[in-house]
């Protein structure tokens, strides 16, 4: 007969350490772990979490060191500190950092919380963060006491405590989301980014909701609108899940120039980039969306256009009406034609006994997206212009004009002025479809636009794929924003999609990754003093003027670190150093 094997104290309770934790790791954005007295892990996140329940074999003589001692444990620097020596996986160890903490239980030690670091960045936060980190934890660890102490749920709501003083103590931008994604809580950060008093978030209506809609839960940094009652912003973040409750953790916010967003924002899903020409194309196609008027999509190939002609369509009255594409350089000319204008029973050998409805017609009440017109035959095209001019359309092999409401819009990388000077487009059919020109820009002129859509991609294509979101590490990022793009925004996607399936499980995308051209992409640095100036300047003035320009840049104190390669807390240090004004970041 098998003997039943006694749960540890911490494994009875799972359920609650594993919210404790998963909050932890969200909030202070490192991987948690919690083991009990007997090496068993109870609780983890990131690569952790798939082994609950196991005794843990890796990592053993740190755990066993604070379970003897009692006593806190930091490695800053995995693999060189005196603990490492001896440990089986020392070579292979891919942590970086590690702060452990007891969970005493009067003068028992009957687990151990800890904080592990996996990347450089990670083990800078926990360097830089010791003392404010171990409080967290310490924290956390009475609470768990507590409840083990009591076996009861007196101590439940102790979670909003920790969270709230977690959130209040971070630089970065927190939102506290319910199960409808309304905020009820936000950190003095989110609160002045937004430009809103807590008192206001128990009086009026805040809610989150990304432009990119999808089915599964979001992951990676994404564009959302917060709307605060008939007040709109846009801001770039990510949600993150802590035990009970959601958390929205602003990467960076983007003000907007006035207090209402006038168009529903969402339609513009797609639609990603936020350099100034793709501002002001979204401002335009906001303008001319409820036009009836032909509207032509000027742009090289891979740019994006058929998601800009959704854009005009969802934005339209006819936004809940068909949406019907074409590529007219993909399909022979005569099936073009019964394709565009359908067919009639009996009209020619080979046509269906029922006879067919065109794209024309079947478009009816909508809007019909003619990709790459400038392939379209010149005979095709006059009897395109009838549809237009006429607003009927006329099967093959019929009598009867069938009267349609279609708006057209379409698209083109040719050069129209110098089709028309050889005779291979109509200057009639032209000016019918150019009515309202569009110029969609390629990447390479869309300044800082690339990450952003990076960060889209990297959402899309680990949803598609069912892998967890990577990350991309600076290096890489800066030679992907320095790249030239001849294939545009198609070429990006296909090679995100090409680097979420090589990137090993748990790992970031780093240059290695890249496919060998970019290694001659050179990466400019960006010049914040003249070359004669900076000749004139101490690396002391040099770092002043860098730290100073980004603050002024990016405004968030954190995401500054992050660009400069420091922890939060060494720019605390240089900003008091410099004497910088940060009153309005």
């Amino acid at each position: 007969m098998l003997k039943k094997i006694q749960q540890s104290e911490l494994m009875q309770l799972q359920p609650t350490i594993l919210r404790f934790t998963q909050m932890l790791s969200a909030v202070l954005q490192l991987d948690a772990e919690v083991v009990d007295a007997d090496l068993v892990r109870i609780a983890g996140t990131g690569p952790y979490s798939k082994f609950l329940g196991k005794k843990i074999n890796s990592s053993s003589r740190i755990f066993r060191y604070i379970l003897e001692t009692h006593k806190e444990k930091v490695v800053v620097k995995s693999r060189t500190d005196p603990i490492c020596e001896g440990c089986l996986t020392k070579d292979t160890c891919r942590e970086t950092a590690f702060l452990g903490i007891p969970i005493m239980a009067e003068d028992r030690c009957i687990g151990v919380i800890s904080l592990v670091a996996f990347t450089e960045e990670s083990q800078e936060r926990i360097k830089e963060n010791v003392q404010l980190f171990s409080d967290y934890i310490q924290h956390i660890s009475q609470i768990v006491v507590a409840k083990v102490i009591t076996k009861n749920k007196q101590h439940e709501g102790g979670l909003d405590g920790v969270l709230t003083s977690l959130i209040e103590n971070m630089d970065q931008g927190v939102l506290v989301l319910d199960g409808n994604r309304r905020v009820k809580y936000g950190n003095q950060t989110a609160l002045k980014n937004i430009n809103i008093e807590r008192e206001a978030l128990s009086n009026l209506e805040v809610n989150i909701q990304p432009l990119s809609v999808h089915n599964n839960e979001l992951k990676g940094h994404q564009q959302h609108i917060i709307s605060l009652g008939e007040r709109q912003e846009l801001v770039v973040g990510q949600f993150h899940n802590a035990g009970s409750h959601q958390l929205f953790l602003m990467a960076f916010y983007q003000p907007s120039n006035s207090n209402t967003v006038n168009e529903p924002q969402p339609q513009f899903s797609s639609v990603i980039g936020e350099c100034k020409k793709m501002q002001r194309l979204k401002t335009l196609i906001s303008r001319i969306a409820s036009s009836p008027s032909s509207v032509l999509i000027n742009g090289e190939s891979g740019t994006g256009k058929e998601v800009i002609a959704h854009a005009v369509h969802n934005l339209s009255a006819r936004g809940d009406k068909p949406f019907v594409a074409i590529n007219c350089a993909a399909i022979p000319d005569q099936l073009l034609e019964s394709e565009l204008f359908g067919y009639v029973k009996g009209a020619f050998t080979g046509a269906s006994s029922k006879g067919k409805i065109g794209l024309i017609q079947a478009a009816n009440n909508g809007t019909l997206f003619l990709d790459e017109i400038g392939d379209m035959s010149m005979t095709l095209q006059a009897k395109l212009l009838r549809v237009l001019e006429e607003r009927e359309v006329m099967p093959i092999g019929s009598n009867t004009a069938i009267s349609v409401d279609i708006r057209i819009v379409s698209a083109t990388n040719r050069n129209f002025a110098e089709m028309i000077a050889s005779n291979n487009f109509r200057e009639d059919l032209y000016y019918r479809l150019n009515v309202i020109p569009i110029h969609l820009p390629p990447l390479k002129e869309r300044e800082g636009d690339i990450e952003l859509l990076v960060q889209y991609f990297l959402d899309i294509h680990t949803r598609k794929i069912g892998v967890a979101y990577p990350g991309i590490e600076d290096e890489a990022m800066a030679r992907l924003s320095a790249y030239h793009w001849p294939g545009n925004v198609r070429e990006l996607s296909n090679l995100i999609e090409y680097l979420v399936n090589v990137v090993p499980e748990g790992d970031a995308i780093d240059v290695d990754l890249l496919p060998p051209y970019f290694e001659q992409v050179t990466i400019k640095p960006i010049k914040y003093v003249t070359e004669s100036d900076e000749s004139n300047l101490s690396l002391e003035d040099m770092e002043k003027i860098k730290i100073e320009e980004t603050l002024s840049r990016l405004g968030n104190r954190q995401l500054v670190a992050d660009e400069l390669g420091i922890g939060i807390a060494t720019l605390y240090r240089k900003i008091k150093k410099y004497g910088l004004n940060v009153g309005s970041h």
